[in-house]
């Protein structure tokens, strides 16, 4: 575990900022091999790539600080945009990636919803890449496992510095695990004939799923409300509406109602 690779004179090269950036290098060549297979819209996708990860590195921070660790950024706000320290939510990096793809494809024509389902597995090995630079940084750490198990973490991280040489939990290796069998399940899931933005929306349920169950686990923030951490908070929210809206999105491509569609514009036709 090396928070530092080398340095260039006094300048560090961190390996949280280079494995991050190889995550979005690498969603975004996967999300242009998905998309050149499908014959849609791979020509935006470098873009799309580029836009939607600055948005979700500027997302994931302010999220982090605003949502998890403002009792301490409100007494130090010019390090706010310090992301090498650690310090990035996912959720707050999906959300404005999200949005930065809905604004570039509603401004140049594109299907929102079925460019979505088709690089969808892409942001999710993204994300697990991206635990990889947690785990190296020692942030996003879990609690103590009260045994002679767990990682433990090196002096100079944030894990050290809140538990010690306690082992803890390994709650970004797992999630990054999890990550891989999402990435598999939703490749599977693109070969049905699923609902349009079906693929999207299972995403989001499942990986809310395992964030929820995962939070258990962390170490590196409180709760918030009815014993509950943010995240989990907003995981719950995810899979009400996401179920929701999974269920709807089928019933759009339920064939009788494909027909009833259909001859209810034959009639208007005529």
């Amino acid at each position: 575990m090396h928070q530092y690779l080398f340095f260039i004179g006094d300048f560090p090269i961190r390996a949280y900022g280079l494995i991050l950036s190889l995550s979005i290098i690498l969603a975004t060549c996967t999300a242009y091999f998905l998309a050149k297979q499908d014959g849609r819209w791979h020509q935006h996708v470098i873009d799309i790539g580029i836009y939607g990860g600055i948005s979700g590195i500027v997302g994931a921070r302010l999220w982090d600080v605003f949502f998890f660790d403002w009792g301490y950024y409100s007494h130090h706000l010019l390090e706010i945009p310090f992301v090498w320290q650690g310090g990035m939510a996912i959720q707050g990096g999906i959300l404005f990636g999200v949005i930065a793809g809905v604004i570039y494809t509603k401004r140049y024509n594109i299907d929102t919803w079925s460019f979505a389902d088709i690089v969808t597995p892409a942001i999710i090995i993204g994300q697990s890449i991206g635990r990889m630079a947690n785990l190296l940084n020692g942030d996003a750490f879990g609690h103590p496992t009260g045994g002679s198990f767990g990682i433990v973490y090196p002096s100079t991280t944030l894990a050290y510095q809140v538990y010690g040489n306690q082992p803890l939990w390994p709650a970004e290796i797992w999630e990054g695990q999890i990550d891989i069998i999402i990435f598999v399940l939703l490749l599977l899931f693109r070969t049905t004939n699923h609902g349009k933005g079906q693929v999207f929306i299972l995403y989001t349920i499942l990986y809310s799923l395992a964030r929820f169950f995962l939070e258990y686990l962390r170490g590196d923030y409180g709760t918030l409300l009815f014993g509950l951490k943010s995240a989990q908070l907003t995981s719950l929210a995810i899979i009400i509406i996401g179920s929701v809206l999974f269920i709807w999105c089928g019933l759009q491509n339920n064939p009788k109602e494909q027909a009833k569609k259909q001859s209810g514009n034959l009639r208007k036709n005529k």
